[in-house]
């Protein structure tokens, strides 16, 4: 694939579509970024930044904005989808009569499918068969730090290893460090997992909790995804990477997380309700808290976090009572 006629498109105007199209951009790609919302187009066309979810970012000569899809589509070669999980079936279902055998497809959304309890590489298998390359994008990354070109590292994950490389290649620059991975099932579980944990060490920060618990709740709860990951097909040492411990470390540590916020502001007392509408953006971790449960069910991991979050924010379980429940397990080995 040749870089100097490589052109992107992403689909998802929130942060962290707009910062990877930012990338792409300044790494000196012609990047459309569109939106589901007119508006937000032409405010974003007017401004030249994203003023609703990266405030003072100028937009780069090589980004464009464009709320025709088709034309969006049409125009690219590669596409990459940044929207919320719960609306990823939905937008492969609108492009797939747009794509031909020239596009690749890859995405930066975290999550899994309510409901089917799917992973989203397999949602687009169910949609578009195996005839296009696709590869998923994780890694310790906050959009905010992207798109003021903070230095940062992701892992593009995909079973088409030349695809792998050469999308890789093409997020690449000088402060922003691309990986590839073949692992695409430890990558996505890795991804969407991490949201859950960060709303549980949301809630022992906010509850008061100090910085050996949340040292303690980070570990097990990589020893949680390790173990989930493992079960559905993905490799061990994927989850002591970038996708996998780093985005861990990170979500669960900075209040530039969205899910860590929400859990922090359950810990001093709010409830469910009262926190989304504090935050006031989409946060993953609530639909992923019950999928991830009962996936786990399904392949009898005992995932004991996931498990209290999942009561927490599903079944009005109290964080203290989750505590009190976590703090009364039985000694055990620690790898299990």
């Amino acid at each position: 694939m040749d870089n100097q006629s490589h052109t992107f498109t992403v689909l998802g105007a929130g942060s962290w579509g707009t910062a990877l199209a930012l990338q792409l951009a300044r790494a000196g790609h012609n990047t459309s970024l569109w939106s589901h919302s007119p508006d937000h187009i032409r405010e974003m066309r007017k401004a030249r930044c994203n003023e609703k979810f990266l405030p003072g970012i100028p937009f780069h000569e090589n980004l464009s904005v464009n709320d025709d899809l088709s034309d969006c589509i049409q125009s690219a070669t590669t596409i990459l989808l940044v929207v919320p999980s719960h609306a990823f079936r939905i937008t492969i279902q609108k492009i797939n009569p747009l794509l031909t055998a020239q596009h690749r497809l890859a995405w930066g959304t975290k999550g899994l499918e309510k409901g089917s309890r799917k992973l989203l590489h397999q949602i687009v298998q169910e949609e578009i068969g195996l005839d296009i390359p696709i590869a998923a994008i994780s890694g310790p990354t906050f959009a905010g730090e992207v798109a003021r070109n903070l230095p940062g590292a992701i892992t593009v994950a995909s079973e088409n290893q030349a695809f792998a490389k050469q999308l890789a290649t093409a997020l690449h620059s000088e402060n922003f460090l691309t990986y590839t991975s073949n692992d695409i099932i430890g990558v996505e579980i890795g991804g969407a997992a991490k949201n859950v944990m960060a709303i549980a060490a949301g809630i022992a920060d906010g509850m008061g909790f100090g910085t050996n618990t949340r040292a303690a709740l980070i570990t097990r709860g990589l020893n949680e995804i390790m173990l989930l990951g493992v079960a559905l097909g993905g490799h061990r040492d994927t989850f002591m990477g970038l996708s996998g411990l780093g985005d861990l470390v990170l979500t669960c540590s900075d209040d530039q997380s969205r899910n860590r916020r929400f859990g922090l502001a359950l810990g001093k007392g709010l409830d469910p309700e009262q926190a989304k509408l504090e935050i006031a953006q989409v946060i993953e971790g609530i639909g992923t808290s019950e999928t991830l449960y009962q996936l786990a069910k399904d392949n009898n991991v005992d995932m004991p976090i996931t498990e209290q979050v999942f009561k927490v924010l599903h079944q009005g379980l109290a964080p203290t009572q989750a505590v009190h429940t976590l703090m009364n397990r039985k000694p055990k080995p620690e790898r299990s």
